[in-house]
């Protein structure tokens, strides 16, 4: 454990500075083998703010070498001691919402007050949640044979890998790690390569608790750094959040191994408005539920907005008003609502979305809100939201993930019609309506075809509520008792001959 309490520092510049460049193995910061770092831009300005270490198989190894030691005596702990130790380590997180809210809004453009310092709370929550389960890590009695006493129980797998995405890194990994280190595993983290700073001073903070190479962090780009975690013959559970792409190959690279993987990946989440719907409320669901404030960065972003033909104009002319209502800017200015897009690569696939929907014939393209104006954010990454009218279920722009704050509003004319359109995609995330009619509310929980459906509401995930994807937005759940016990043990049996 770290002896020298971690002072917080709500200068997000100054904290990077000095944690970049480092890798987190056993206990300690480290450069990376081969001395190599790589820069991390601030996309609101443009400019760098700190360098990471670029990490490779060798740090790769050395972080699951130190988590293999410490899996032994970190496994042998009491259960209820183990959590305790991550209910502690949710205390202090807390003193340090704020650093990590400004320190994730400077490398990833997310906007502090709207969402940053939003996130750095709920990775405390997710941390104080799983602490408090640790009771649960319980087996059952088997009624087999009344000669034999047959019972199961939970163990850990060992060494898990965690592999976490740019757009909310903190919580994801939250929601990952703490499960997994209840349950007795030890994990190595590879960070994204857009945000490796916020992810590095939690696991940093954390370790003032933690004992050494229990949880370690590496950064580097994904063939170098997370293909040589995934392969590696120690990891022994891979848990993923990312492109349908890259959760591919992950999948195949666990299944040369035959070890469990857990894939969060991406959506086209339909948000259904039907004619007796709310308006006001279903508006503030679809700003909401589209991320604005997230620039669109979600894969549970409301980016098929299905509404009823009765109320189809008052509902589009109601939201681009709400989105024009909101100030896009600095990203630490508290003023802001409205942040960037996380990098270039980012930027040209969004606006080239935008283009190839301003030219489908019959589309009509509402820009929303203002790009700043400020010199000092001339070079920054910001794109003016846009609410598309006039296209249909089948068209690019309503079939493929934007990440972006692009939105189809499509009309229906029949609530049949908007379930068939709902569930004609190949992700099946999440999903909302919005309807006063229970009977119509209940029928829809049970035909649409997601795993996290809300009626009347856009929240984002909870810790507390089971959260995954059916089809191609992934494998497993999160965030949940369920999460721990299924993704992070193996059950074993054991039976006792009494004769």
């Amino acid at each position: 454990m770290n002896p020298q309490p971690l002072v917080p520092d709500t200068d997000p510049h100054r904290l990077a500075a000095a944690i970049g460049g480092h890798h987190l193995i056993a206990g300690q910061l480290v450069r990376a083998a081969s001395g190599k770092t790589f820069a991390v831009v601030n996309p609101a300005t443009g400019r760098e703010v700190a360098n990471a270490a670029l990490g490779d198989n060798d740090d790769i190894h050395r972080a699951v070498s130190a988590a293999a030691r410490a899996q032994i005596a970190w496994a042998a702990m009491p259960a209820r001691k183990r959590g305790a130790l991550v209910s502690d380590c949710a205390r202090l997180l807390a003193e340090h919402v704020e650093e990590l809210g400004r320190l994730v809004a400077l490398e990833t453009g997310k906007a502090l007050r709207t969402e940053s310092r939003v996130e750095a709370g709920v990775v405390a929550d997710a941390l104080q949640f799983y602490g408090g389960l640790a009771s649960e890590l319980k087996g059952e009695s088997v009624p087999f044979n009344p000669e034999m006493l047959t019972v199961t129980q939970r163990e850990p797998i060992g060494v898990v890998g965690v592999i976490i995405p740019w757009n909310a890194p903190m919580m994801l990994m939250a929601l990952k790690i703490a499960p997994a280190l209840v349950a007795g595993n030890t994990v190595v983290v590879k960070s994204a390569e857009e945000a490796p700073l916020a992810v590095l001073r939690v696991c940093q903070i954390l370790n003032q608790k933690l004992p050494a190479g229990v949880l370690n962090i590496v950064s580097g780009f994904g063939p170098e750094c997370g293909a040589p975690l995934v392969a590696h013959p120690q990891v022994g559970k891979v848990t993923f959040t990312g492109s349908v792409e890259t959760g591919r190959i992950v999948a195949r690279m666990a299944g040369e191994k035959l070890i469990p993987v857990t894939l969060e990946l991406g959506g086209k989440s339909p948000m259904i408005v039907m004619g007796d719907a709310d308006i006001d409320k279903a508006v503030n669901g679809a700003v909401a539920g589209m991320r604005f404030t997230r620039q669109g960065q979600s894969c549970t972003a409301a980016s098929r907005i299905l509404v009823h033909d009765a109320v189809h104009d008052a509902f589009v002319t109601a939201l681009k008003a709400r989105v024009d209502a909101m100030t896009m800017g600095d990203p630490l200015d508290e003023a802001t609502d409205i942040g960037t897009l996380i990098s270039r690569t980012q930027l040209a696939k969004v606006l080239d979305y935008i283009e190839s929907g301003r030219a489908m014939p019959g589309a009509k393209a509402l820009e929303c809100s203002a790009l700043p104006a400020q010199d000092h954010l001339r070079q920054g990454l910001f794109v003016r939201p846009v609410i598309f009218t006039g296209l249909d279920n089948g068209c690019r722009l309503a079939r493929e993930e934007i990440f972006g704050p692009v939105t189809c509003v499509i009309r229906f004319r029949s609530y049949d019609e908007a379930i068939a359109m709902a569930n004609d995609s190949a992700y099946g995330l999440a999903a909302t309506i919005w309807t006063r009619d229970l009977k119509t509310a209940l029928d829809a929980t049970r035909r649409l075809q997601a795993g996290f459906v809300q009626v009347n509401q856009n929240i984002v995930v909870q810790p507390g509520l089971s959260y995954g994807g059916i089809k191609q937005s992934g494998l497993g759940r999160e965030a949940s008792l369920e999460a721990m016990l299924e993704h992070f043990t193996h059950k074993k049996t054991v039976i006792f001959n009494m004769n």
